[in-house]
């Protein structure tokens, strides 16, 4: 039930736990990773790790073979558990670390080994208060990703310099994974020579803005490629009025770059609003990561957000939060899957 539990608290997570309190100290801040070193990576295609199982044994792992790579950054783990004090969390944390690789690393990397090799950073991620500071400590929330995001670009330098080899790249990321991401593939890919091998990026869980970038564009079909996806899930009939974040999000980011927000149906794998019944979901994973849950949810896309009906599963009925954000992957897994490696195949088509 443990991930259940965590759909459930997630509305009251910043309300009761431990967050940091004063100006950014840089001084204060945990050491840098070395991304030399494979401790400083919950995931690489050497080592074996979460990202390499499958749940079912009928399901390929096709890193060996792959001629794509998955760079993927994690979401929020940092969330105020026990001396969770710091406006970063540390990368040698093993409490820590255990919670990104039994979750994010399972739950949603794993969703790319089929496509292509996963490389997964771990990060001196901001503490989940950073998205919810008050106005006295808006500062030290924007230092505190400035310093999150400068981990995430020396992983993407060091993941180019010493693993890509010219490999086409499949960017993946989540929630605070994708505010980073937002910024490293606008940096490192827009306009750029290097957005000749990126396959696409799924940037979800934020909003992304339809004109964020100048040369990349919202995906409108499964099977296209040098383009983005993105989603945020809420309950049908729930709009989030004033709750998007994404002024603040853009203030991180380096600008909006439009008003009008990008969403993907990960069922369709376009962006209108058409209809997408639960028989067209492959399958979710929920509490067990080895039981797939086929029909578990819809997709509709309303305003600039993603709609799906309450998914039904045992103990649904406690699960009463309309924000479905940190189920945008567990509820699609398969059809994520799926829809990697379509898109790594025709790229190399």
């Amino acid at each position: 039930m443990r991930l259940i539990l965590s759909l459930i608290l997630l509305t009251g997570l910043v309300s009761c736990s431990v967050h940091p309190k004063g100006a950014f100290d840089a001084q204060k801040a945990p050491p840098p990773p070395d991304y030399a070193n494979p401790d400083h990576w919950a995931a690489l295609p050497s080592k074996k790790d979460n990202a390499d199982r499958r749940p079912l044994d009928s399901l390929p792992d096709n890193q060996a073979i792959a001629v794509a790579d998955v760079f993927f950054l994690h979401p929020t783990t940092y969330t105020g558990d026990r001396g969770q004090k710091l406006w970063n969390a540390p990368v040698n944390d093993a409490t820590l670390n255990a919670k990104t690789d039994g979750g994010a690393i399972l739950y949603q990397a794993s969703a790319f080994n089929g496509a292509g090799r996963v490389y997964a950073p771990r990060y001196r991620q901001a503490h989940i208060y950073a998205y919810f500071a008050k106005s006295e400590n808006k500062e030290a929330s924007r230092q505190a990703f400035e310093l999150a995001y400068e981990d995430v670009k020396a992983a993407f330098q060091y993941y180019l310099d010493h693993y890509n080899q010219g490999r086409p790249i499949i960017i993946a990321t989540h929630s605070q994974g994708a505010t980073h991401g937002m910024r490293l593939v606008k940096e490192f890919f827009d306009g750029k020579p290097l957005k000749d091998q990126l396959v696409v990026a799924y940037l979800v869980g934020m909003p992304v803005p339809i004109q964020y970038y100048n040369t990349l564009k919202p995906c409108e079909r499964p099977d296209e490629t040098g383009c983005f996806c993105t989603w945020r899930s809420y309950r049908r009939d729930h709009y989030p009025e004033g709750k998007t974040y994404a002024a603040f999000i853009s203030g991180i980011t380096g600008g909006a770059g439009g008003s009008a927000i990008a969403v993907t149906n990960p069922l369709l794998w376009q962006n209108n609003g058409d209809y997408a019944p639960p028989t067209l979901n492959k399958g979710g994973v929920l509490r067990n990561f080895n039981q797939v849950m086929p029909e578990l949810a819809d997709a509709q896309i309303h305003k600039d957000i993603l709609w799906v009906t309450k998914p039904k599963f045992p103990g649904s009925f406690l699960f009463n939060t309309k924000n479905y954000h940190i189920g945008d992957y567990n509820l699609f897994y398969l059809n994520i899957r799926e829809n990697a490696m379509l898109r790594a195949k025709e790229f190399e088509n």
